[in-house]
């Protein structure tokens, strides 16, 4: 089993990288990286070593860190300015100090506040940002233009924004057509584009299959499956034919065989319908993972306080609890809708953060290993498998 798997971590105080040793019984820990700046997500290209984190807010402003040598080194292309900029240029002394230095202008100030999701496929590489827009970028993330299409869709008067503000979150691309895409927005659904972004169609229709999620007032739950998906991603094999499509949602786990068209509830089973991350078998489409948790207004932490990871290896129709190695008693993390992942070694890997600032993994006989701890507020976890 090859042991070149690098976590990407992206926390409230920068990005961190995690590697094993060659035993892979214990990861060593680089960072914090990016300048300290919160990195809602990161994602990385193994094969050349280039690593694109996202993040930011209110006062850092909105940008891409990247580095072209596997972390070593870092460049920041800056879409937005935040409070930083202004503070700098009404207290130049007192900047020079702390050694902050003005900027230079960046193209979508007062437009956007952060980036919160990375997505990249056929040379082409994305961004998501607060408030939801979605940026394309041709060069590898030097520059960046807004998708108009998707920014000024028809329904965009009705979007309505979820507990962290009006994020799109997610970016979903099709790795064999770069016309096709799916970026999920919180609280507006799930978007699709077969067209290079030039036109996008709105996809939360539920199927004819019995809904199991509460009717909420100003929300049609008989039609649609609600508005405020958590997490989307695409099982591998899928093709135009019939892509299948898995998303954790504010009220439920939902299956799509025909690319978000139509969803069936696969809820059924789990001791919650809510929860933030899921994933995917990176060569088994209907091996998936969930982490539910108590519920919106009641804490958001393991039902019971007794942490598990829900299995299926069967998209939905049944699942299993995996509990061993994972706290049973007094446990009130939150896991967040980006903080889990698969990675593509033969004996797949599955790991998650915590808000707590741990990383669980998941061993090949179902058993998880905490393999950091300490970590800040982790907002994300992706791999790099060479």
């Amino acid at each position: 089993m090859p042991n070149n798997v690098t976590l990407l971590i992206g926390t409230t105080k920068g990005l961190f990288l995690a590697a094993p040793d060659p035993s892979r019984e214990t990861w060593g820990i680089t960072g914090p990286l990016c300048g300290g700046w919160p990195i809602n997500h990161a994602i990385g290209d193994p094969a050349t070593g280039r690593i694109w984190a996202a993040g930011g807010g209110d006062w850092n402003g909105a940008g891409v860190w990247r580095s072209e040598d596997a972390g070593a080194t870092w460049e920041l292309s800056q879409l937005a300015h935040g409070q930083m900029q202004d503070w700098i240029a009404e207290n130049p002394d007192e900047a020079t100090a702390f050694g902050f230095e003005p900027a230079p202008p960046a193209p979508y100030t007062g437009e956007v506040t952060a980036l919160w999701s990375l997505g990249r496929a056929n040379g082409q590489l994305y961004a998501g940002a607060k408030p939801a827009t979605l940026f394309e970028s041709p060069d590898g993330g030097e520059s960046w233009s807004r998708v108009d299409a998707l920014t000024d869709h028809p329904s965009r008067p009705d979007w309505q924004p979820g507990g962290a503000g009006l994020i799109l979150h997610t970016i979903v691309p099709d790795p064999d057509d770069a016309a096709r895409l799916w970026v999920s927005i919180s609280a507006a659904g799930t978007f699709a584009t077969e067209d290079g972004g030039q036109s996008w169609t709105r996809r939360n229709r539920r199927s004819n299959a019995g809904a199991t999620v509460p009717v909420e007032p100003g929300h049609d739950h008989g039609a649609d499956v609600g508005t405020c998906v958590h997490n989307l991603v695409r099982a591998p094999g899928s093709g135009q034919a019939g892509d299948l499509l898995y998303q954790q949602n504010h009220h439920g786990v939902f299956r799509s065989r025909d690319g978000g068209r139509s969803w069936d509830d696969i809820s059924a089973g789990l001791p919650s319908t809510f929860g933030f991350p899921i994933a995917v078998h990176p060569r088994d489409p209907e091996r998936i993972w969930v982490l539910p948790l108590n519920g919106d207004s009641i804490g958001r932490y393991p039902p019971g306080a007794s942490a598990a990871v829900w299995a299926s290896a069967d998209g939905g129709t049944t699942w299993q609890a995996e509990r061993a190695g994972l706290p049973q008693s007094d446990c009130y993390f939150t896991v967040l809708r980006q903080a889990m992942a698969t990675d593509h070694a033969p004996e797949v890997g599955v790991y998650f953060g915590t808000n707590s600032g741990s990383v669980f993994r998941r061993s090949s006989d179902g058993v998880w290993d905490e393999i950091a701890r300490h970590l800040p507020t982790i907002l994300s976890v992706e791999t790099m498998t060479a």
